[in-house]
């Protein structure tokens, strides 16, 4: 393996957090390669206007904020590929990473390959991303203030949206497959007591209405089959998220959704492989949290290959 495939630091993943440690890991001088993939920065790719990034008070597209996180990290020194990893060997030292026909050695690994969400897998849900269409209440409900919004989901992740929803809009209705919710009992109750949440059950959405922006739904009763449209100015799909982590499975500890177990914050059960971001956290899924986390995982990786050198 020669010297210029061989880094201090592989950082796989390219949202907040894979950006954030490449900053960080560039920033102090460890040679650092972030395999980005070819789809990359992660889901603020597929968001119109972020609101609640500090530093921008006019907010500021998430494509655009991508780009400047790209560019800084390129700026102090870190080389970014826009391909894939194909393979991993994380029982080798140092470390291997595959993408496609070449292969590249790390000293450390930092795992930020995030999470997806679920879809519906409608045409017009694709057509009408960021149009009304979204899957995170937290960065888009302001934008429908006062206006009527559709979740679609029964979950955790459909009644809290929800209930950020009921904050700024005039009313959610909760579109559901089954006759009763998944979510915890505890979220169910606050829901069902908010004036503003009402429940449609049985039932699926078969279409999303609209040509420029959301304007309806059309859905139908799975156990009728009777069909209906319902006027709506946005919808909110929240039927789960899924760790992009098929990658580590039986060479890191995953918990049985997939997504990576770590202690201390940042460290899986490989010493000297890191993650940070959605592969992560299921719970708070933000940019912020993200880029936070890819700060911790940065300055555990430069405190790790310290250690290895005494």
């Amino acid at each position: 393996m020669s010297d210029e495939n061989t880094y201090d630091v592989i950082i796989i993943g390219s949202g907040p957090a894979g950006l954030t440690a490449a900053i960080y890991t560039s920033r102090s001088r460890l040679k650092t390669l972030m395999i980005a993939g070819s789809l990359w920065g992660g889901q603020l790719m597929l968001t119109t206007e972020v609101e609640n990034f500090p530093g921008f008070p006019e907010g500021i597209q998430g494509p655009d904020l991508m780009n400047k996180m790209q560019r800084q990290a390129e700026r102090l020194g870190t080389e970014i590929l826009f391909k894939e990893a194909t393979d991993i060997d994380l029982f080798s030292n140092p470390f291997k990473v595959k993408v496609q026909d070449r292969l590249f050695e790390g000293q450390s690994i930092i795992i930020a390959t995030g999470a997806s969400a679920r879809w519906l897998g409608l045409e017009s849900e694709t057509r009408l991303r960021g149009r009304g269409v979204s899957t995170c209440a937290t960065c888009d409900a302001a934008f429908f203030k006062d206006k009527k919004t559709v979740v679609v989901g029964g979950g955790d992740t459909a009644i809290e949206e929800a209930l950020v929803l009921t904050k700024f809009v005039q009313k959610v209705m909760v579109i559901h497959r089954r006759d009763k919710l998944r979510a915890t009992k505890a979220l169910q109750a606050r829901a069902f007591e908010n004036d503003k949440i009402r429940f449609l059950w049985d039932t699926v959405v078969q279409e999303i209405l609209g040509k420029e922006r959301v304007e309806g739904v059309h859905v139908k009763n799975v156990k009728s089959g009777e069909e209906s449209r319902l006027s709506t100015d946005a919808v909110f799909i929240a039927i789960g998220h899924k760790p992009n982590t098929d990658l580590f499975k039986g060479k890191i500890a995953l918990d049985d959704k997939g997504y990576i177990i770590v202690h201390n914050e940042t460290r899986t059960s490989v010493e000297g492989v890191f993650a940070a971001g959605d592969a992560v956290d299921y719970h708070y899924r933000q940019a912020i949290t993200a880029a936070g986390a890819g700060c911790k995982a940065a300055l555990d990786v430069e405190k790790y290959l310290e250690s290895q050198e005494s």
